[in-house]
């Protein structure tokens, strides 16, 4: 050891033995933060450096051992190690530590106790409290302990050993300090220590001898006082709050002013003396008066905190004996209740004196300030600290607070007992008691209570007292009862107008009473009223009066105590009380006043019975004159003379009515005058008769002397057969009297001789008679003359005619004004009457014609054009002109007939002209309807500025158009009338112009849109209007958006960067992929096309370079990370690759590399599905799902492979699979020998078909036709994959493939156009179902196909197709799939079949494909389940019955996969067993029949033994479908519910499903109720549900064309249907919400097919018009049928299934709903109770008679007819009850109205031996005989018996009084034939039926319920409407026609009749005139002829109008 390290040793055995002084604390600053320091401070734990040697050595021999043991790890380079690892350096190193550990373990004196407690004592006791800290700084002087212990070693081991330059030594710290750095104790320090203590003593002047007299001073003056006296303020008593602050304030003065009188002086005089200042320097003065002061200042506050601790003393809360007492009092103030002074007041003055104590004492002077006497003084400070205050302050806060609390409670009672009068309750309580019926007793009670609460109040202690506070209630308490009392009056006051109101009403009864009875009666009636109404009075209405009196009584003795009445009241009380005693002595003069009166009316009557008598014989005596009137000059005369006495026989018949009416008054018997009837009678045959012949003679007259012209031959003859007929008929009369009386005059002279009889029988000739005989000779006269009046007079001879007459006569026959009739017959023009007939009827014939011509030309006038505004462009456009064409077609052939007419010539000119007009209007308006189309179709295309630019010519000729339309229309608006409209010159020229134009404009459109699409070819594949959306939005390429899906069937949107560069795609998935470079939208200048085609280049070389990207990054990393890292579609296809070329490399190594392989591809796979069952992005799920596809059957083929022994890479069993390579920096495919390009087309993320052997085989042969430049066909049944196949190769090559699905509408120019799509953008296309096109246009479609195919075998590059140059891009390839023999399907012709290669897809192998998706859901025991899914289904093929709507096959296997797979992602660690079951139940047993449910649970329950299905939770959903139901007046059945969860299931599987089932099996509400549950669900916030819109559609009430659109077959134009319509709306809808499109209507093949694409998994609707929309997620089709008889396989395995029967539902839950509708008294829960009970009893046996022993002509459902009862009860009981709604009888009237409602519903549709057998049976049970159904209790008695005879359909109950039952032949009696003019052919005869079918027609007319009449023919069903339509109702209230369907009636012409009888009411609403009720009568409903499928349109658009209320 050197000298060195001895030395050193030494000096650190010294260091340790000096003994350190005690620990004085160093400088803040010293030794921090020196390098040296921080070091000692971060070193820690020595054994580190061990261990990094460790690790070093432990490393190097796992690499020796990885090295040894050969891994297919890549080598790794050899580590470069430092060569001191193995040389002489290292041993240096090992023998350093080694003696290290030696030096180390050396002992070494520990710590001294001494300086662990010297550093404990420089902490504070406060930290070291507690058990923790206790620990803790045991555990830091441990730390401290080992530090020191291993510095110590450290310095140890530096002293004895040098450390050598080994580098992985490790650092042992930094340098140790030499010498303890900080204080020197080295130097002497006694004389610094004099020094200071020198200094000290020169500056302290507190021990000076000043300050200890000051002190002293000081303290004798404030030894023990305070500034306050605070002893004694309780015992003064209560005091206000103010005074005690004056008190104080005012001692607290007198303190301040005697400490300032003494102390101070004294403390003054101490500093004038000369001594005082002893020993001070000058210099130091001002620190000596500092001193001073402070010294005063503390003597000061120190008394001023006393005081104030003395004042928070007296609060004390413990010590309440120097508690002041407050007086506080309760007030009553504005309706409040208030304390004074308030709690806060008190509180400020308690501690406002704390603060008054602070501000004393606070201007004392210091002493030098007072010495020198300066202007400016100094205080002293003598404030005291903030925290005495504060905390005095809080102190007091307290007390005060604790202190008042029991005064607030005291305050609080009254506010709890009170306050309801203060609050408003009070007055609320008294307004309703007010607004109520109340008595008086009720009043005085409610009073009563007001008064008692007022003395309760007073009755209350005025003081309470507190420690603290004496509270004075008096104010509170008088406020309190006043306002007790003044409610009290207020209800006083109101009972006392009461009884002022009632005692006048007294007294008014009163004195009605005394007027009435002094009143002297003018007529018999009123003393006969009178005598009554005094009697009445007498008795009744004094009695009551007299106890009203008595009530008043009562009501007085309790105001005269408790109100004070004003003076008129008093009087009116006394008024009431005298009342009784003033009546008699009025009755008793009332009597007198009868008697009097009666007397004098009896002798009045006597009188006028005599006078009456004589009269009516003066009346006989002028009656029988009237037989001798014989003049007919005198007929003026007698008609006066017979008028006269009319009227006085009316003035006797008054007379007698008067006299019976007095009779009858008073009571005695009536007197009668037969002769007065007599005279009426006999007088009535001579005023008709006189009148008559009066009337004849004035017509006569007028004939023969009026105006020759104004005659009218017809009218003429008929008026005189009119006479003729009257007049003999009277002469009939006449004779007929005149007979009677000569028999009675026979009688009579019976006695006398037989000569005198003889004598007696010529009587002497009646002169009324002979009138009648010389009129008759006159009129005979008359009618001679009319065949001249008929042929001279006819309206239509004109001056020609009359010059004609006259040259035949010979002389001028024109007639002139004065020309009469008298004068023509003396010209006596008889024998030229012949030749005058022909030119007569002539004449008649041209006036006819040229009266039909002014009437066609009147009919214009008031015709004018419809015409609506058109959207916002400011155009009227014209509407609706097919009135206006058919009535010119109709006026054209009219006038064309009449040009053709002999007599039209004399105005053959003016009919020309008009035929011309009329011609020239239809041709214009034929134009104007083509412009108007035109410009409706190009008007929003060229609004679009772009397509103004793009189009210059087109859009300056469409601007010319514009113009002149728009002036068209603006002239047509003005005035719409067609006349006037069409008059205007040259307009037909115009429209022909304009028509001209756009003709050349639509061909430059259809050019311009070529063209876009000859430069961007997969514009081919969109619709024009599509094509004229995207290029219109050239300014803004963002809008171009939504329609990038329909150009590339992978991008959904792009990302556009903010200067609308393009930056990346993404997938309707949402999957992103970055394109290789920008593209710049802004380049192309608005030219969409440009940037597209930039798009799709850059989409193709982007998607190459991600594919080599990830190629080279396969090997790079793990592969379950790679599939993560990369676009789906870029995953599969490198995984494929990398797996062919391993796969090449194992081949030749034979069967064992390949065994190896197969278990290196089934780890990938399970750590594939591995990834599968965890937490996942979408996305990658998707990604991996098809890639454990994918990659399964790669391990499936090297298994085959490995089974056949393949040993070389030319075996056919490789060479036959999809072989993916990357030669020459691009990707391959081959298969077998083709070998075909990758196409790169981006895809999206899509899942991938699971390849089967029969997959396999149709690439195999598809890529083969591919190869051969021929197309594929797969053919085969529904859901074997045809379509999906041909999908899943294209993805597997990355081409797009559009799928179209083919239609029988589709023509060779739509194909045309697809297939220069296919060729020009090499794109594939699949048409589906392509046998659906009519043969004619697949024989064009060979001949498309196959000039494309042979240009493509021509490797031409620019061919003509269809006289169209097209670049060819040969990778375009058709494939076709086809279900052979099914309706409706054509067969190929043979030039179409040559073209292509056929593949049979028969069965899939479903267990494969079920195990494969099963896998890639992530199941793991897939095997047995997929066996377990195809076994379920072929048991039930076998076992389960046979319906049109089972389907079996690969899409219900489908079905139950996805549901498996989503219920696995919902419970990934549930079962599997169960989620399997679970989805299997759920999928298929909605669609099975009730009876095969339990054959179905069989199966299942055999296939998973055991599995027992937990219940699923709809807590949420059962919850609003309850809420939705009761909104709705359902029943929330089982069964309901059921199908609704089983609906919601379906959709979210399925979006295409099915609600199968016969009528009233809740399907529609299914639906409806299921949207508004989910509606509510989303509202609620329930799972995440959305609210849901739907739109119903019958598919059968339109036609095809209206249903998905049409072409017009003239113009090629396409016009949309409802189905595109809606569906477009749909697709595009933003919004979240579910949108569902419902088809209601009958199924067939026709329509359905058409949507074959959308209900698979291409979700696309494919238009005729080339067009296909992409259906949204959130859509779903919904289908509601009766069955499906008529649809092909193709569509029912398409779509899920719902099976409702309504036996399930039942008809119970339609009753309980009815009976809940159910208004007023029916309502109540007896009624109720009764009908529930009438239902339970008697449906249930009916409906079983009805189906097993009546016969239906038209069978009806059980639901039905029991609808049709609840009906009928409603219309015939509801009304009247609601009238009536008190009545007894209700209950017998529900039971009769029931058992009649129940007779003409459930037995109403049976046939008449049916009726007999109902007709027993509903007698015997109402009875109660029928043993197994007895009438129940809720029924009881059964109260309304039948009549024995009849049938019970013979009586209708009537509903008067308790009512009965009565024979519709008793309102036969009743009914009235109509008038006397019906013809006799016309009259029904009124029998039992016209009666009761009317009966019941009347009911559903009055209450708009549909009815429908089954019977034979010739039973009087259409008789019976029309009669009662025509002839028995309302005109005002009913608006009637009919409609009557035939065999060739359509929907579409029932529709327009029934339109063209309504009124438009506003747009889209049609009614009959306002006011109105429309009945439509439909005759013959079942007359249209079925379909071929079985539907009748127009049927179906009746339903639609029950169902929905519109079509």
């Amino acid at each position: 050891m050197s000298d060195t390290n001895k030395t050193a040793i030494a000096a650190e055995k010294e260091a340790l033995n000096l003994k350190l002084p005690p620990i004085v604390r160093p400088l803040e600053d010293i030794g921090v933060g020196t390098p040296a320091q921080s070091k000692l401070l971060s070193y820690r734990r020595s054994k580190e450096q061990q261990k990094t040697i460790n690790q070093l050595v432990i490393e190097g021999a796992k690499r020796n051992l990885a090295r040894t043991l050969d891994k297919r790890t890549p080598s790794s380079p050899e580590p470069d190690y430092p060569p001191t690892m193995t040389s002489e350096i290292k041993k240096k190193g090992f023998n350093y530590i080694y003696l290290k550990q030696c030096v180390e373990s050396s002992p070494i004196v520990p710590i001294q106790q001494e300086w662990l407690d010297h550093m404990l004592m420089l902490i504070p006791e406060s930290l070291k409290e507690g058990k923790e800290r206790e620990e803790l700084i045991q555990s830091l002087i441990n730390e401290v302990s080992s530090d020191f212990e291993k510095s110590m070693k450290r310095y140890l081991v530096r002293s004895a050993l040098v450390r050598p330059p080994v580098k992985w030594l490790e650092d042992e710290g930094g340098h140790l300090p030499e010498s303890p750095v900080g204080l020197d104790y080295s130097k002497l320090w006694h004389s610094n220590y004099l020094q200071t203590r020198k200094q000290i003593l020169a500056s302290l002047y507190i021990v000076h001898p000043t300050m200890k007299m000051l002190l002293d001073l000081g303290y004798t003056t404030f030894a023990n006082t305070v500034l306050l006296d605070l002893t004694g303020i309780r015992g003064k008593g209560p005091i206000d709050c103010g005074s005690l602050k004056n008190d104080l304030s005012i001692q607290a003065r007198k303190a301040e002013e005697k400490i300032m009188n003494t102390w101070y002086p004294k403390v003054i005089s101490l500093f004038t003396k000369k001594e005082s200042l002893e020993g001070i320097k000058p210099e130091k003065l001002d620190a000596f008066y500092n001193c001073v002061s402070t010294l005063m200042s503390n003597q000061l506050k120190e008394l001023l905190k006393r005081t104030v601790e003395g004042f928070v003393k007296l609060f004390d809360q413990e010590d309440q004996r120097g508690l002041p007492i407050f007086k506080m009092e309760l007030t009553f103030d504005d309706d409040k209740m208030e304390f004074y002074p308030t709690f806060q007041d008190l509180e400020d003055v308690v501690l406002g004196l704390v603060e008054r104590i602070a501000e004393a004492l606070q201007n004392v002077q210091t002493v030098p300030s007072w010495l020198s006497g300066t202007s400016t003084t100094v205080s002293l400070d003598t404030e005291l600290p903030e925290h005495v205050l504060q905390w005095a302050l809080d102190t007091l806060k307290v007390a005060v607070h604790h202190n008042l609390e029991g005064a607030r409670k005291h305050y609080e009672t009254y506010v709890e007992k009170y306050n309801w009068l203060l609050d408003g309750t009070a007055v609320k309580l008294i307004e309703t008691f007010q607004a109520e019926d109340h008595t008086f007793d009720e009043y005085t009670e409610f009073v009563g209570k007001f008064f008692s609460l007022a003395s309760e109040i007073m009755l209350l202690p005025q003081w309470a007292h507190f420690p603290m506070v004496r509270l004075d209630c008096e104010g509170l308490k008088t406020g309190l009862t006043n306002k007790a009392k003044a409610f009290a009056n207020i209800l006083l006051n109101d009972i006392a107008s009461k009884h002022r109101k009632e005692n006048e009403s007294i007294c008014s009864e009163f004195e009605a009473i005394k007027e009435h009875a002094l009143k002297v009666p003018e007529t018999t009636e009123e003393m006969m009223e009178l005598i009554s109404y005094v009697e009445k009075a007498r008795t009744v209405r004094i009695n009551e009066l007299v106890s009203r009196i008595k009530e008043s009584k009562r009501r007085m003795s309790y105001f005269l105590d408790v109100f004070l009445f004003p003076p008129e009241d008093l009087t009116l009380n006394s008024a009431v009380l005298m009342w009784p005693w003033k009546i008699n002595p009025i009755f008793d003069e009332n009597d007198e006043l009868l008697e009097n009166a009666k007397h004098k009316k009896e002798n009045e009557l006597i009188e006028k019975r005599e006078k009456l008598i004589l009269e009516v014989e003066k009346e006989s005596r002028r009656m029988e004159e009237f037989a001798e009137f014989a003049e007919l000059d005198h007929m003026q005369q007698y008609v006066t003379d017979v008028r006269q006495l009319q009227k006085r026989i009316q003035e006797s018949e008054e007379a007698v009515q008067f006299i019976n009416k007095e009779e009858e008054l008073f009571r005695w018997e009536l007197t009668k005058y037969p002769e007065l009837d007599k005279l009426k009678v006999n007088i009535e045959p001579y005023q008709k008769f006189f009148n008559l012949v009066l009337k004849w003679q004035r017509t006569e007259k007028r004939w023969m002397d009026g105006g020759f012209l104004d005659l009218n031959g017809e009218s003429m003859e008929a008026e005189v057969d009119e006479f003729s007929r009257e007049i003999f008929k009277t002469l009939k009369f006449f004779q007929t009297k005149q007979k009677k009386e000569l028999q009675e005059k026979r009688k009579a002279a019976k006695r006398r001789s037989l000569g005198e009889e003889k004598l007696e029988e010529e009587p002497k000739e009646n002169p009324t008679i002979t009138m009648c005989t010389a009129v008759m000779e006159q009129i005979k006269v008359i009618k001679e003359y009319i065949p001249t009046v008929s042929i001279l007079c006819n309206p239509g001879m004109r001056t020609r005619h009359w010059k004609q007459l006259s040259e035949i006569v010979g002389y001028d026959l024109t007639p002139d004004s004065g020309t009469t009739m008298r004068k023509v017959l003396k010209l006596n023009l008889t024998p030229y009457l012949e030749k005058f007939e022909v030119i007569s009827a002539g004449a008649s014939k041209e006036f006819s014609l040229e009266k039909s011509m002014h009437t066609m030309m009147g009919t214009w006038d008031d015709i004018a054009f419809h015409i609506s505004l058109y959207r916002d462009t400011g155009v009227c456009i014209l509407s609706s002109v097919d009135e206006i064409q058919a009535l010119l077609d109709d006026q054209i052939i009219k006038t064309q007939t009449m040009r053709g007419s002999p007599f039209i010539k004399p105005f053959e000119k003016e009919i020309k002209a008009w035929e011309d007009r009329l011609i020239r209007i239809q041709e214009t308006i034929d134009e104007w309807l083509k412009v108007q189309a035109h410009w409706l179709y190009l008007e929003p295309i060229f609004c679009s500025e772009d397509i103004m630019q793009q189009m210059p010519e087109e859009g300056r000729q469409f601007q010319t158009v514009d113009r002149y339309w728009r002036d068209i229309m603006k002239f047509c608006t003005k005035d719409p009338k067609v006349l006037a409209v069409t008059s205007l010159t040259g307009l037909l020229e115009k429209l022909q112009n304009c028509n001209e134009l756009l003709e050349k404009i639509m061909k430059g459109l259809n050019a311009y849109l070529e063209k876009k699409r000859l430069f961007f070819p997969r514009f081919f594949f969109l619709s024009n209007d599509e094509m004229l959306e995207i290029l219109s939005e050239t300014k803004d390429p963002l809008r171009v958006q939504p329609h990038l899906k329909k150009c590339f069937e992978g991008i959904t949107k792009l990302e556009f960067l903010p200067n609308l560069d393009i930056k990346a795609m993404y997938s309707s998935e949402g999957e992103r992929v970055e394109l290789i470079a920008l593209i710049s939208t802004s380049a192309a200048r608005g030219a969409v096309e440009k940037w597209l085609i930039q798009v799709e280049d850059l989409m193709l070389q982007s998607i190459h370079d991600v594919i080599a990207a990830a190629r080279l990054a396969y090997p790079e990393s793990a592969r379950r990370d790679w599939v993560r890292e990369w676009p789906g579609q870029v995953v599969l296809c490198v995984s494929q690759m990398f797996w062919t070329s391993e796969t090449q490399e194992v081949i030749s190594s034979g069967t064992e590399g390949l065994k190896k392989y197969y278990k290196e591809l089934q780890d990938q796979l399970n750590d594939i599905v591995e990834l599968v069952r965890g937490k996942l992005l979408k996305q990658t799920r998707i990604t991996l799902g098809a890639l454990v596809t994918i990659d399964v059957h790669a391990r499936d083929v090297v298994m085959d492979m490995i089974d056949m022994g393949v040993s070389h890479d030319t075996d056919f069993q490789w060479l036959a699979q999809l072989r993916y390579y990357w030669e020459y920096d691009n990707a391959h495919v081959s298969i077998i020998n083709c070998n075909v390009k990758y196409a790169y087309e981006y895809l999206g993320n899509s899942p991938r078909l699971v390849i089967t052997p029969l997959t396999d085989r149709c690439y195999r042969t598809l890529i083969g036709a591919f190869y051969l430049n021929l197309g594929g066909a797969p053919e085969g049944p529904a859901g074997t994959g045809k379509t999906e196949t041909t999908k899943d190769l294209a993805k597997a090559l990355a081409v797009q493939c559009v799928v179209f699905n083919c239609s029988d509408g589709l023509d060779y120019l739509a194909m045309g156009k697809f297939f220069k799509g296919l060729a020009s953008s090499g794109a594939w296309a699949c048409f589906d179902e392509f046998n659906r096109i009519e043969l004619e246009v697949l024989s064009v479609v060979a001949q498309q196909i196959l000039c494309i195919q042979r240009a493509i075998q021509q490797k031409i590059e620019v061919f003509i197709f269809e006289g169209t140059e097209l670049k060819l891009n040969p990778n375009c390839f058709v494939a076709i799939t086809m279900n052979p023999g099914y309706a409706g399907r054509s067969e190929l012709p043979d030039n179409l079949k040559v073209l292509f290669r056929t593949v049979a897809m028969m069965v899939p192998n479903y267990a494969l494909i079920a195990e494969i998706s099963l896998y890639s859901y992530g199941f793991l025991n897939a095997k047995p389940l997929s066996v377990k899914i195809v076994m379920t289904y072929r048991l039930c093929s076998e076992q389960l019955s046979s319906q049109f709507h089972y389907d079996y096959g690969m899409r219900a296997v489908k079905a139950v996969l996805v549901a498996a797979g989503n219920l696995k992602l919902k419970f990934p660690n549930e079962n599997e067993d169960i989620l399997l079951l679970r989805s299997i139940k759920d999928v298929n047993e909605p669609k099975f029949l009730s009876h095969d449910i339990p054959l179905f649970n069989g199966i299942t329950s055999d296939l998973f033994p055991g599995v027992k299905l937990p219940e699923a939770d709809y807590h949420e959903f059962l919850e609003c479908a309850h809420e939705a139901c009761k909104v709705h007046n359902l029943q929330p059945v089982k069964f309901f519910l059921e199908k609704m969860i089983q609906t919601y299931e379906m959709m979210i599987v399925r979006h295409g499903f099915m609600l199968v089932g016969e009528p009233f099996a809740a399907k529609t509400k299914v639906l409806h109720m299921l949207a508004d549950t989910l509606t509510l669900m989303n509202e609620r916030g329930y799972g995440e549900e959305e609210k849901v819109i739907y739109r119903t559609v019958n598919p059968k009430s339109i036609t095809m064309g209206q249903l998905f659109g049409q072409f017009d077959p003239v113009s090629h134009e396409w016009t949309d249907g409802i189905v595109a319509n809606t569906f477009r709306e749909f697709a595009l809808s933003e919004t979240p919400d579910r949108k569902w499109v419902v088809f209601d209507g009958p199924i067939d093949t026709l329509w359905i097919e058409s949507m074959n694409t959308v209900l698979d998994d291409n979700k696309k609707l494919c238009l005729m018009s080339g067009e296909i929309i992409q259906m949204s997620p959130q859509m779903s089709l919904i289908f509601e049928a009766m069955d499906l008889s008529q649809a092909s396989p193709a569509t029912v395995s398409r779509c899920g299934m719902i099976y409702l029967e309504p036996s399930q539902l039942g008809w119970e839950p339609l009753v309980s709903s009815w009976l809940n509708s159910l208004k007023g008294p029916l309502q109540e829960p007896d009624h109720q109770a009764l009908l529930r009970g009438l239902f339970d009893w008697l449906i249930q046996p009916t409906l079983s008679l009805r189906k097993k022993k009546c016969k239906e002509l038209i069978p009806t459902s059980d639901s039905n007819v029991v609808v049709s009862l609840t009906r009928l009860f409603e219309v015939l009981l509801c009304n009247v009850v609601e009238n009536d709604p008190t009545s007894k009888h209700i209950r017998v009237w529900i039971m009769a109205c029931f058992i009649f409602s129940l007779i003409w519903s459930i037995g109403g549709s049976c046939d008449t031996d049916g009726r007999i057998v109902f007709d027993i049976y509903i007698r015997l049970v109402i009875l109660g005989k029928d043993e197994s159904n007895p009438i129940p209790d809720s029924v009881g008695k059964w109260e309304c018996h039948f009549d024995e005879k009849g049938l019970v359909y013979d009586y209708m109950y009537e509903l008067k009084n308790r009512g009965r039952w009565i024979h519709w032949n008793e309102l036969i009696k009743s009914t009235n034939l109509g008038d006397k003019c019906v013809k006799i052919q016309d009259i029904i005869v009124p029998t039992m039926d016209t009666i009761r079918y009317t009966f019941l027609m009347d009911l559903s007319i009055a209450y708009a319920k549909p009815l429908l009449f089954v019977g034979p023919t010739g039973t009087g069903k259409s008789v019976y409407v029309k009669n009662k339509l025509m002839n028995h109702l309302e005109k005002d209230l009913y608006f009637p026609f009919y409609v009557n369907f035939s065999a060739r009636t359509s929907a579409n012409q029932v529709q327009n009749i029934i339109m063209a009888r309504l009124d438009k009411r506003r747009k889209g609403v049609f009614g009959p005139p306002m006011g109105k009720k429309c009945i439509i009568f439909i005759d013959d409903m079942n007359m249209p002829a079925l379909e071929k499928y079985g539907a009748q349109p127009p049927i179906e658009l009746l339903r639609q109008f029950f169902d929905c209320g519109n079509w």
